[in-house]
């Protein structure tokens, strides 16, 4: 008689567990439905890299110094000259005009054209005669009062030898004509002056002009240390002077010195 009633209250009970699960959102057959495990994430290994190639060895082997191209003075020429197709305006403000040609002898490098301008520029500058009063000058082609000319040495010779001027195929010289310079002189200066060629050719110029414009007499050092008269014959020794290639000082200043006797 106790039996059924037995069996009644077990069938309760279970169902009643089994309710109480249910309600709880619990999944009897799987515990990761009730508590998700944790996820550990591992980051991505880096992007594997190239290393940079390594700089290659080389050894330079050191250039040798550049030498200065010589210059080249030929010794003779034809001769003969041309004259630059020049002319210019008149340059100086006082003294008497004297109408000038350049010319440079054929077969040497030079060109007659730009010979005349340097030497127009020359006889234009701030310390030289013209500045002074001491002429005027103009660059013509024809109908000169004196010619310049640039001359090998040979001929430079023949030309100042006809005036009894020996120049040792190294000097410049003044003549009847007018103003022989020698090739050596113009291209390579003069060793006894501290300076380029371009700058010892202001010398050349201011020194032959001078005898051009009426100064027949050499000078020579005024004293050591200063600066040595473009009168004086500088490349044969300045005798304890300084080289210089103008008429005149910075301040204007005529720059002189005891004649030559």
């Amino acid at each position: 008689m106790f039996l059924p009633t037995l069996a009644l209250i077990a069938l309760s009970l279970g169902a009643g567990v089994a309710l109480a699960h249910y309600n709880s959102g619990e999944n009897p057959d799987s515990a990761e439905a009730a508590a998700p495990a944790a996820r550990t994430t591992t980051p991505p290994p880096p992007p594997a890299t190239t290393p940079p190639p390594k700089p290659r060895q080389t050894t330079l082997k050191p250039k040798p110094p550049l030498t200065p191209k010589k210059t080249t003075v030929p010794a003779s020429g034809a001769g003969t000259f041309t004259t630059a197709q020049a002319s210019g305006g008149i340059v100086g403000t006082g003294g008497t005009l004297r109408r000038y040609r350049v010319q440079v002898e054929d077969g040497v490098d030079l060109s007659a054209r730009q010979v005349a301008t340097e030497i127009e520029q020359i006889l234009d500058h701030p310390r030289g005669w013209a500045a002074h009063g001491r002429g005027r000058f103009q660059l013509v082609s024809e109908n000169a009062d004196f010619v310049i000319r640039i001359a090998t040495p040979t001929t430079a010779d023949r030309l100042c030898l006809a005036q009894g001027l020996n120049t040792r195929g190294e000097l410049n010289c003044e003549t009847a004509q007018g103003v022989v310079v020698n090739l050596k002189r113009w291209m390579l200066g003069s060793p006894t002056f501290a300076g380029t060629p371009a700058e010892y050719r202001h010398l050349i110029i201011n020194h032959e002009v001078g005898h051009e414009i009426g100064i027949r007499m050499h000078m020579t050092c005024p004293g050591p240390g200063k600066p040595a008269p473009v009168m004086m014959q500088q490349i044969k020794g300045l005798k304890g002077c300084r080289s210089n290639a103008f008429p005149y000082d910075e301040d204007g200043s005529y720059i002189e010195g005891p004649i030559v006797p």
